[in-house]
């Protein structure tokens, strides 16, 4: 037999792509399968419910006025300092709570400001902010 000598190289150089298409498909079926009836490892968390979505009514703030002489005012009427922490717990009694707002003049002593704020504190309330009004 003879052969050839004079062969193209589009003949010699063709590879057969069948056998490695069919591995290629059998590998990812074999993913896809796989894949599916894996179930995650963890731990299962009981959340607790949320609390805020209970209260329907939103909590009315406690408001203070400070004026520029160091007068306090609550409920609109004058307050000594010394009875701050008993008209807070009055207003506690009557109304579901726990912020404060004190309104104080840009001309008030920082030492009345504070001095309410904690008294305000000490009657109960965790969340008090100041307000500057200018005068």
């Amino acid at each position: 037999m003879k052969r050839k000598k004079h062969t193209s190289a589009e003949d010699e150089a063709q590879i057969d792509m069948t056998p490695m298409l069919d591995i290629v498909f059998i590998m990812l079926i074999f993913f896809i399968v796989t894949t599916s009836f894996v179930k995650e490892k963890g731990l299962d968390v009981n959340r607790p419910e949320d609390n805020q979505a209970k209260n329907d009514k939103p909590s009315k703030a406690l408001s203070i006025r400070i004026e520029e002489d160091g007068t306090i005012m609550m409920g609109g009427r004058e307050v000594d300092v010394r009875r701050v922490v008993a008209n807070t717990q009055t207003y506690l009694a009557e109304n579901n709570t726990d912020t404060a707002a004190i309104q104080a003049d840009e001309e008030a002593e920082h030492g009345v400001v504070v001095e309410v704020m904690n008294q305000v504190k000490v009657a109960g309330i965790s969340k008090v902010s100041v307000l500057v009004k200018k005068g």
